[in-house]
């Protein structure tokens, strides 16, 4: 071999895994848009699914969270910051900040979680041929609010009077009202109404739940609530007022009894973000209904406040914490 020839062969040689280095694909960012604060179980739920898909977090993909800390109107420019650092897709886990997310891209996949209806709120046109760039889970939290009901008034049949806790700056506040009034009005008891959308908003409403002598509480399924956990449930133990929650980890953490779907919705979310960054794509991902409730009732929580939990209602009970 010519001393020419022999030197450019070596310098290929060393270029080769240089360039090779150069062409290897970035590694995908994800951005995480809360509404809330991060949650431990909705994550470890959310990486469980993007584990299935073969992708680990600080192995083969990165994870960039924005929080807004339940205030909306933070929403838009986190939003837009996670389309600025050209994030490979976004995940939500509630429909306030899916739609942030909708309004700030056209183009990046978005994975959300909502408990309402998406079409009604606008995310995608058609549960099975999602819009372009979005798709995600519902587990219609919000269409077992009578459900709720049911339970609440058989455990407190002689009741008569019921509120229904709802945060006003949620776009499905006006058919989970109609919703609680309707099947309090089929069984002819009256449904009063308290709206939070702040601390200090849920500390007057269960002033005026003191005030009027309401019987029994049900608390709306919206993030807000949930990362307003401690203090619904200080404040329900304060007043001694039976209440029906929409998530378990309200009676994990000593709530009196809780009706709705489970975290698999997360890992599901986790589940289309991983197929995404394979190369799928949104719009060829059906939105998945969750179909799996819990029925969940704290024994403790029932004899703290005097009461005696019927036969019948522990026997429908998917859970019974001890």
């Amino acid at each position: 071999m010519r001393r020419r020839e022999f030197l450019g062969a070596v310098g290929a040689a060393v270029a080769w895994p240089l360039l090779a280095r150069a062409q290897q694909p970035a590694t995908p960012v994800i951005g995480f848009l809360y509404f809330g604060w991060p949650d431990a179980k909705m994550a470890t739920a959310f990486h469980k699914g993007l584990n299935e898909t073969g992708y680990f977090e600080g192995h083969n993909v990165t994870i960039e969270i924005r929080s807004a800390q339940g205030d909306a109107n933070k929403l838009p420019e986190l939003a837009a910051d996670l389309v600025r650092r050209q994030v490979a897709v976004i995940a939500t886990p509630s429909g306030t900040s899916a739609l942030a997310a909708k309004a700030a891209t056209t183009t990046i996949p978005i994975v959300f979680s909502t408990a309402g209806d998406p079409i009604q709120m606008g995310l995608v046109a058609n549960l099975n041929r999602p819009d372009n760039n979005i798709t995600g889970v519902t587990s219609l939290q919000m269409e077992v609010t009578a459900k709720r009901f049911g339970f609440l008034h058989a455990l407190l049949p002689k009741a008569t009077r019921f509120a229904v806790l709802i945060n006003p700056n949620s776009r499905n506040a006006k058919s989970e009202i109609t919703d609680a009034e309707v099947a309090a009005s089929s069984i002819r008891r009256q449904m009063d109404v308290l709206t939070a959308g702040t601390s200090s908003e849920i500390d007057a409403a269960f002033a005026s739940i003191l005030q009027n002598r309401i019987d029994g509480l049900l608390v709306g399924p919206h993030s807000f609530f949930l990362n307003r956990l401690a203090q619904l449930l200080t404040l329900a133990a304060r007043h001694a007022v039976p209440t029906i929650f929409p998530f378990r980890d309200f009676t994990e953490a000593g709530g009196l009894m809780s009706y709705g779907s489970n975290l698999d919705e997360f890992r599901q979310v986790g589940i289309y973000t991983g197929r995404i960054l394979k190369g799928e794509r949104p719009a060829a991902l059906p939105v998945v209904q969750s179909s799996k409730f819990a029925f969940v009732i704290n024994l403790q929580t029932a004899k703290a406040l005097g009461l005696d939990i019927p036969p019948t209602l522990l026997a429908l009970a998917d859970e019974v914490i001890e």
